[in-house]
């Protein structure tokens, strides 16, 4: 398991750049992204909804809440960076498959 220090670096650092990601894909997706506190909110007016987008230091994990489902990723030092233990999917697509979703197209990416 990462030290606190270590793993609070790579959270901040992964969020940094997702938000980056996400206010470059605003325009064409709908969306909005606002972060507070170190919390990172993506916000949709049509359909409403809302993911949140959070590190959790105890357990070393950086969590979302997204489409009614929890997910939480885990550092993997092999992908540099946060991933979906079940399916091996990164932070940034994983966002990018749940903002389709929710919006029920394929447009949105993020790089």
């Amino acid at each position: 398991m990462l030290d606190e220090l270590t793993f609070r670096r790579h959270a901040d650092a992964a969020i940094e750049s997702l938000k980056k990601s996400l206010i470059a894909a605003e325009e064409e997706g709908g969306f909005e992204a606002e972060e507070q506190n170190g919390v990172l909110n993506v916000v949709f007016d049509e359909p409403p909804g809302k993911f949140v987008i959070t590190p959790n230091t105890p357990v070393r994990q950086i969590w979302i809440s997204a489409l009614s489902t929890s997910f939480k990723l885990d550092w993997a030092d092999e992908a540099q960076g946060f991933i979906l233990q079940k399916d091996g999917t990164l932070l940034k697509p994983l966002i990018a498959r749940l903002i389709n979703q929710h919006l029920g197209t394929d447009s949105v990416t993020l790089q």
